[in-house]
């Protein structure tokens, strides 16, 4: 929840400034009017503005990419952030310029960025609903990636039978390996080592 109090000459401009700050449109907000203000007689007396407090209750969709957009704030970096909402996960898609900075090596910022985006919208809704970061398309490309370094591992173990051990990765990155090569008959996978150094190991069927 979000809320700030605005003053005005009316209570409509107080209102719009309110919503211009929450950068909300009135159909999200709850506007209560604290003072309606008064006009001076003749302009012999004062004029008391008018004051309102406006609230914004957003979805957690909606506060997730408020979270990711005051990150791109407090980082200088204008973001453009849309999300939608299916079978219980919130895809957040991140767009602009030199976003490296928010992914991180091998994905890890992004990895903690939406471990916090989660984390604190469990505030706003405490359903089973989950968070997914992906900024320009990163996560696509990074499976495809790890899809082919598995398929590598794969004929190494059966050309040489022997394990193969592919660098550490964070659990996103491992699953992503593990079922790439679930179907193969010629290989079985499993993780070995504590985090954050824990690997995949491919190994041949003997």
């Amino acid at each position: 929840m979000r809320e700030v109090e605005k003053t005005g000459r009316t209570v409509e401009e107080a209102v719009e400034a309110a919503l211009e700050e929450l950068g909300i449109t009135r159909d999200k907000a709850e506007i209560e009017v604290l003072d309606e203000g008064a006009r001076g007689f003749l302009g012999l007396l004062k004029t008391r503005e008018a004051r309102v407090r406006v609230t914004w209750r957003p979805s957690k969709g909606e506060f997730a990419a408020d979270f990711i957009r005051q990150v791109g704030d407090f980082l200088e970096i204008p973001l453009k952030v849309v999300w939608q909402e299916k079978d219980g996960i919130i895809n957040v898609d991140i767009d602009g310029e030199g976003l490296g900075i928010l992914i991180g090596r091998r994905g890890q910022t992004l990895a903690a960025l939406q471990y916090l985006t989660n984390a604190a919208s469990r505030r706003i809704a405490g359903d089973g609903s989950r968070v997914v970061l992906d900024v320009q398309g990163y996560k696509n490309k990074r499976g495809e990636s790890l899809e082919r370094l598995a398929a590598r591992a794969a004929e190494r173990a059966i050309r040489y039978g022997r394990e193969v051990s592919l660098d550490p990765m964070p659990a996103t990155d491992r699953r992503i390996v593990h079922m790439a090569l679930k179907d193969n008959p010629r290989v079985k996978t499993h993780s070995r080592g504590e985090e954050p150094y824990r690997k995949v190991v491919v190994a041949p069927v003997k």
